[in-house]
């Protein structure tokens, strides 16, 4: 077997330095929902497709600014890691709440070198992932959908469908009471 050889570029670690230097620096410090505008142009600076009413807080991390689109009124909240060597796409009202891993990357397990592999993760506008859940490579949740706290997700989610557990499995229709 071949030794370990990174999918990154030279220069994308050196970028994902800068990035991860000028968000520890310059955003972490504030707190939750202080100075939100400066947070959203520091992702923007990176590639950060951001809606000006976005919220990231401080403690979240993105991996790749640059592949992070971001819809009205949705929200990473503290201590969200957001893994995203693929695109992460969250929709309009749309919240990740504390401490949600959003992972698009996994290893080749059939490849001889273990390399690794990338897919995108959407979630719908009006979605809710709760806190701790775990969001993998390729997923897709619905708009609606509701993902139960510390729920384990591999697969798409249906829209207004709530899941939980590891895996995360069907628990009942979302249904909104006016």
């Amino acid at each position: 077997m071949d030794g370990f050889t990174s999918p990154y570029t030279t220069g994308n670690r050196v970028r994902r330095m800068i990035w991860t230097i000028c968000w520890n620096t310059l955003a972490r410090p504030f707190p939750k929902s202080t100075l939100m505008a400066w947070k959203r142009l520091l992702l923007r600076m990176f590639g950060a497709k951001i809606a000006d009413t976005a919220y990231v807080y401080a403690t979240a991390k993105v991996f790749m600014p640059w592949h992070l689109e971001m819809k009205e009124h949705s929200c990473l909240a503290s201590g969200v890691d957001c893994y995203n060597a693929a695109p992460v796409t969250i929709g309009e009202n749309a919240t990740v709440s504390q401490r949600c891993y959003l992972c698009t990357a996994s290893h080749d397990i059939a490849s001889a070198d273990h390399r690794q592999t990338e897919q995108p993760i959407t979630i719908g506008d009006r979605a809710w992932v709760a806190a701790e859940a775990f969001i993998g490579p390729g997923v897709s949740i619905g708009d609606g959908a509701v993902i139960g706290a510390r729920a384990v997700v591999v697969r798409d989610v249906e829209p207004w469908t709530v899941v939980g557990g590891n895996p995360a499995k069907f628990l009942k229709k979302r249904i909104i009471n006016h």
